[in-house]
């Protein structure tokens, strides 16, 4: 298949613009319409990495963490990612990223690791605001339905568990056609009035392109008016972490030796145990340090994630027990995700978890 097809069906998974705005997510190296059999998965890419794809003849790497995460200004090789960049052109190895884009959207990387701790009821810790969008524009009333049905199919009008979600108001448009216009309702060169229903809904960014366009080719007007507004609102199905509960209590200690268990890892970096059972759980895979706030905001007995400082393992201040389980132990397990992923959707299509430990961080 072509390297466009499985980008383009991981990004409808995880949108682009979901991503940080440090960040760097999507195809980074390569030609989108080159034709390929396999791709290797991989958490980093190193130059053990690279040489596996190269052994294995494989012309994609699929990486959670970006090979390029600010910009290059020359490649001589000076750098070790300078090194990986000429490497990877030169065995015409195309590099994809998916980063914290996965890790925000529902169904990513903290929904996975929730399903595996076994959280239940679980919802995005922080929820991603400047996301959504407001659609307004002007419809002739019998054309209404077939407008909205459009832009809903395209992805608008979800508010949670509700979809379909507009609201409509009578009025009064008038304009004046041109002489090179093809009006639907009026006359060249005469003001017109007309009938309309002002129809406002919402949707999230990623859908604009969709939602546009859907509205441009139902709408019966040749020059269709409409307005886009950004909102303030808080988009449930994407932002950092998730919390959610266990189906029990859990004494401390013998959740902290679950958590070793499930994520694979000999050393936890912990806050005092506070004598209280774990029910609420919190999580977020990587630097989920700034969430301490919202964790504990949301009631979390416990907050795993990784990279807290000294100073910040002071801040839970005997709220809520931190589990610095590492960065590398926290998001190891997105190769498996995005394997299961890729192979569900293109089961011919070998796609195959790298071998090379990458975790920079060793314990003696």
């Amino acid at each position: 298949m072509k390297i466009k097809d499985i980008v383009s069906y991981l990004e409808s998974i995880a949108p682009p613009s979901l991503q940080e705005s440090y960040d760097n997510a999507g195809l980074i190296i390569g030609d989108p319409e080159e034709i390929i059999h396999s791709a290797l998965i991989t958490l980093e890419i190193t130059p053990e990495v690279l040489d596996e794809a190269i052994a294995r003849n494989t012309h994609l790497i699929i990486s959670h963490h970006p090979l390029i995460f600010t910009g290059i200004k020359k490649l001589t090789g000076a750098s070790h990612v300078e090194s990986m960049v000429i490497k990877a052109i030169k065995n015409e190895i195309a590099i994809f990223a998916t980063h914290t884009n996965f890790d925000s959207v529902v169904g990513g990387l903290n929904s996975y690791l929730s399903e595996q701790i076994g959280l239940h009821g679980t919802r995005i810790l922080k929820p991603k605001e400047d996301h959504l969008l407001k659609l307004v524009t002007f419809v002739p009333e019998e054309h209404v339905e077939g407008v909205s049905l459009a832009i809903f199919d395209a992805g608008a009008g979800t508010i949670g568990n509700y979809d379909h979600c507009s609201f409509n108001i009578q009025g009064t448009g008038s304009f004046r056609a041109g002489e090179k216009s093809k009006p639907f309702t009026g006359r060249r060169g005469e003001v017109h009035s007309e009938n309309e229903l002002r129809l406002e809904t919402i949707f999230p960014r990623h859908f604009k392109f969709q939602v546009v366009q859907a509205l441009l080719k139902s709408h019966p007007y040749e020059e269709v008016a409409y307005d886009l507004y950004p909102l303030e609102n808080k988009y449930p199905l994407a932002g950092m972490g998730m919390i959610g509960e266990l189906n029990e209590d859990w004494e401390e200690k013998a959740f902290l030796d679950r958590i070793k268990k499930v994520f694979d890892i000999r050393i936890i970096r912990h806050t005092p145990c506070l004598g209280r059972s774990i029910r609420k759980v919190a999580i977020c895979g990587g630097s989920g340090s700034s969430l301490l706030s919202d964790a504990i905001k949301a009631g979390a007995d416990i907050f795993i994630s990784s990279d807290f400082t000294y100073h910040k393992f002071f801040e839970a201040e005997n709220k809520i027990l931190i589990a610095d389980i590492g960065h590398y132990e926290s998001e190891h397990l997105v190769k498996a995700i995005l394997s299961e992923l890729i192979k569900k959707k293109f089961p011919t299509f070998a796609a195959q978890i790298s071998e090379v430990n990458t975790n920079p961080i060793n314990y003696y």
